[in-house]
């Protein structure tokens, strides 16, 4: 009986844990004016290597936020920019940015064929799989897995992500290592060529 006790309180106290910190998009939007100087006021970065945070999952945007924050992914442009943000604002930041519209891209009609090839079909002579899997047909994402939305962000930026991936220089995919894995199957031209899709996507 005290064991069952132990268990259910453990329980409860993750689950209450797991929703102690609600983001409120409102409170959100003054917190998140010193990220506006990079990824744009709204979430949408004019800079290509900027990633475009309007319209992201919040879950996946909070994931990264901690991650940055607590050291798990390094991005030196964010040095010292979370180091007085709580587990509150950082919600809050998140809640804001998912609530803004993506603003749209263009793919190089030079690349789009083969993007679209590698995005919809993946290749199965080298085992690598379709990005619709997780990120949807129309490049949405799956907010409640936490998979980030990618419709319309900069290429430059998806490009430098997925070499980061594959040259192990970002590895906070998981233990799974499921984008380390996918990355590793992916060529200079291929990564070049699914970004640009990427970036026309709507």
């Amino acid at each position: 009986m005290n064991k069952l006790l132990v268990s259910l309180a453990l329980t409860l106290g993750v689950a209450t844990a797991a929703h102690a910190v609600e983001g409120n998009a409102e409170a959100g939007q003054a917190k998140a004016a010193v990220c506006g100087a990079c990824h744009g006021a709204d979430g949408n970065s004019p800079a290509p290597n900027f990633p475009k945070l309007a319209g992201q999952g919040e879950r996946y945007l909070l994931k990264q936020i901690t991650d940055i924050k607590e050291g798990r992914r390094t991005v030196i442009e964010m040095t010292g920019i979370l180091d007085g943000m709580s587990e509150q604002d950082m919600a809050d930041v998140a809640a804001y940015f998912a609530s803004q519209t993506a603003s749209l891209g263009a793919a190089d009609p030079a690349l789009a064929a083969r993007g679209e090839e590698i995005f919809r079909g993946g290749n199965l002579e080298t085992g690598l799989p379709a990005c619709t899997g997780c990120h949807s047909p129309t490049g949405q994402g799956n907010p409640p897995a936490g998979y980030p939305h990618l419709a319309g962000q900069h290429a430059t930026y998806t490009a430098k992500q997925l070499t980061d991936f594959r040259e192990g220089n970002r590895t906070n995919d998981g233990d799974s290592m499921i984008m380390r894995t996918v990355a590793s199957r992916l060529s200079n031209k291929d990564i070049e060529a699914v970004a640009s899709y990427i970036q026309g996507l709507r």
